[in-house]
């Protein structure tokens, strides 16, 4: 069973190794290794860097006590991490944790929400009447070129 819950600083390491996972084997057909690598270069987090997690609204999903995936809101409403293990991708653990994030956004009074969004996350909130507003091409310090969507969601009541 899935369960949802806020994320706290003792998780940031699950997280990490999550993300990696997600990345080198979850988007493995979307994205070169050259992308992957630079996209998360470790399954550990820089302990130089603070824990950005902590300042958003965070939520993990767990089964079976293990850490399965997370997503992030910034309190400007952009959706900024969303990740699964590669074994449980289609298996309701995104939507779980989409599922949260979107009732928190319409608890908070947010009225739109954005992302820039790789192509491993596009078609999972175009199904959830995510907007495509544009794309761009990010070119990353060491010349790494990724392709990203811009995409929002009005949350406007109708």
């Amino acid at each position: 069973m899935i369960a949802v819950r806020r994320y706290r600083p003792e998780d940031r390491i699950a997280c990490a190794g999550v993300f990696h996972r997600a990345v080198h084997e979850g988007a493995a057909g979307h994205y070169d290794a050259a992308q992957r690598q630079d996209w998360a270069p470790s399954a550990l987090p820089d302990p130089s860097r603070p824990d950005k997690l902590l300042h958003q609204s965070a939520w993990v999903a767990e089964e079976g006590g293990r850490i399965t995936g997370f997503m992030s809101l910034m309190p400007d409403g952009c959706l900024d991490m969303a990740f699964v293990l590669p074994e449980v991708m289609g298996k309701g653990h995104a939507a779980a944790l989409y599922d949260v994030l979107l009732a928190h956004a319409r608890a908070a009074g947010m009225t739109r929400l954005t992302v820039q969004a790789s192509e491993y996350s596009r078609r999972f909130l175009s199904r959830r009447g995510w907007r495509l507003d544009g794309m761009e091409r990010l070119t990353r310090p060491g010349g790494v070129e990724f392709d990203r969507a811009q995409m929002s969601l009005d949350l406007t009541p109708c």
